[in-house]
């Protein structure tokens, strides 16, 4: 695979998993996950990890496979190589497990001190790739071997972290998140 060619695959392969959390900032408010709960007087998620915000953020995932999925023939046309199409299971695997890494992120945030929205270099930036890769091999391992080659692989923790920075930092901007990271 060329290098051009893995880096639109990687691309194409993770954005079910690449914009769940960001529809799930914009969804915005409702019932914490954790219903106020704490553990060792410190809450286990807090505020920020809601129903609402998981609920779109994962549906928001499944609806965009939809339609890449949708569109692949046509971009792969275009494109002059395959990019993939998503099965039921691995489109939940991802949108699912990027939403699951990032409430655990938030987990492991709150037994560390961290308040909400605080800075955790790596964690913030690879955590729903950490999850999702997992979960999705876990419900479609063919699928997965087929898409998330070792190269791909490379490419989406290179990347995710870039990408991850940046969108952050046009979000704060835009005034849709109160810090740059």
């Amino acid at each position: 695979m060329a290098v051009l060619e893995t880096i639109v695959v990687a691309f194409w392969a993770m954005v079910p998993a690449y914009v769940p959390n960001n529809a799930a900032v914009l969804a915005g408010g409702g019932r914490p996950i954790d219903g106020g709960r704490t553990l060792n007087s410190k809450r286990l998620l807090g505020d920020g990890k809601t129903w609402r915000g998981t609920a779109v953020g994962t549906t928001v995932g499944l609806i965009l496979a939809a339609v890449l999925t949708l569109i692949a023939s046509d971009a792969s046309e275009a494109l002059g190589f395959e990019v993939p199409t998503f099965t039921a299971l691995a489109a939940l695997g991802l949108a699912g497990g990027a939403m699951l890494g990032d409430i655990l992120a938030s987990f492991l945030k709150r037994r560390t001190g961290r308040d909400r929205g605080a800075m955790f270099p790596i964690v913030d930036q690879l955590d729903f790739v950490v999850v999702s890769l997992p979960v999705t091999a876990l419900l479609d391992i063919d699928w997965f071997l087929s898409v998330f080659t070792w190269e791909v692989i490379l490419v989406v923790v290179v990347i995710t972290p870039l990408l991850h920075v940046l969108t952050n930092v046009i979000a704060y901007r835009l005034g849709l998140k109160d810090e740059p990271w």
